[in-house]
């Protein structure tokens, strides 16, 4: 659990270091901190899908720190989806 969490934590706090116009940047403190944890844990279950599940490379274990480049891909692929949604929802604020 504890692994899942550093795991999220990092792979959402790099991939919105990377992506440019990240929608999520106007939030500071906790917030933000929780939703790079959430958004890394989702990116972390694609990337597992993704590089494990459909071409069998990594091991079986979803949220273990070896699969930390496929969990910011997956949070790469995941923070465009996001972002839409929350813009399409009208609550970014750019």
């Amino acid at each position: 659990m504890i692994g899942a969490l550093i795991l999220g934590l990092i792979a959402g706090t790099v991939a919105r270091a990377i992506m440019p116009d990240d929608a999520f940047k106007h939030m500071s403190g906790p917030t933000s901190w929780g939703v790079s944890l959430v958004l890394g844990l989702i990116g972390a279950l694609v990337g597992y899908v993704i590089f494990t599940v459909l071409l069998g490379i990594g091991d079986d274990d979803i949220f273990d720190l070896g699969g930390i480049i496929g969990a910011i891909i997956g949070t790469l692929i995941i923070l465009p989806v996001a972002a839409f949604v929350l813009r399409r929802k009208g609550g970014s604020q750019d």
